[in-house]
């Protein structure tokens, strides 16, 4: 697996990898991380896969990261 690209962001890490005829988009902030894949049959390019991080897909991202904290907290509790 190697990195192919670094989208800059302000709050989060967000790299891009290409593996096994994949490209992974990795997402982290703080402690947690979300992977996404994406067949590299199913986009021309990495320009298109850089195409489908827009605000309202991160925004998105960001509530799941929120509820993922909200869960382990609450797992954390019952040790």
């Amino acid at each position: 697996m190697r990195v192919v690209a670094e989208i800059p962001h302000s709050h989060f890490k967000i790299q891009v990898f290409s593996w096994n005829a994949k490209y992974q988009i990795k997402i982290e902030i703080d402690q947690y991380e979300q992977t996404y894949k994406v067949s590299e049959t199913n986009v021309n390019s990495l320009e298109d896969v850089k195409s489908l991080i827009t605000e309202d897909f991160l925004n998105k991202v960001m509530g799941r990261m929120i509820s993922m904290r909200e869960d382990w907290n609450l797992a954390l509790k019952t040790i």
